[in-house]
């Protein structure tokens, strides 16, 4: 089962996300093999401040999803302050380190979109030249679409939130993201 995880930072925790990055990474290299896409959202302000982190995992069920995003040793020290686990489905069937593109040049977003009150169906943008992976964010049973989690290559933020048809959705969150891992 696929995964979307969104850990939020909390206001004035750099200093300790600084402090744990070895351990966060660590951590990480342990789901090597179950991570489609990992990495840093940042401030829209400077694009340079992180203020959350993004991991969509492929795990055996919903327990282990929890386990995954709670024992993360940012987590466990107060760096965020929420998370935001859904259901996923990868519906352009490849990994961050798959995209064509490559995992770096060019602008990278995360773009959420929050679902209305009313189901709609989900499509796959026809230009996915610039789409990293893209899929729906599910409920638990995976049974009722809640929004839709892209990450996007695009020259800025408008062009990012344009992969989402707005009308579609409550709201669009639009933040600056780079692929993650080791430096």
């Amino acid at each position: 089962m696929e995964f979307f995880c969104y850990h939020r930072d909390r206001p004035g925790s750099l200093a300790l996300r600084e402090e744990l990055l070895e351990a966060h990474w660590s951590y990480m290299d342990g789901y090597e093999k179950e991570l489609i896409a990992r990495g840093p959202c940042f401030a829209a302000a400077d694009g340079e401040t992180p203020v959350g982190s993004v991991h969509i995992v492929d795990l055996p069920g919903p327990a282990a999803a929890r386990a995954f995003a709670f024992d993360e040793p940012n987590h466990q020290a107060g760096v965020y302050r929420d998370v935001l686990l859904r259901r996923w489905r990868n519906m352009l069937g490849r990994t961050m380190w798959e995209f064509p593109g490559g995992l770096t040049g060019g602008d990278r977003y995360l773009v959420l979109g929050l679902a209305p009150d009313r189901a709609a169906d989900l499509t796959v943008p026809l230009d996915q030249d610039e789409l990293i992976v893209f899929g729906p964010l599910l409920s638990d049973d995976g049974a009722t679409w809640l929004g839709t989690a892209a990450l996007v290559r695009a020259p800025d933020a408008d062009a990012a939130r344009a992969v989402l048809a707005p009308h579609r959705y409550a709201d669009v969150e639009v933040h600056p993201w780079e692929c993650g891992g080791r430096r």
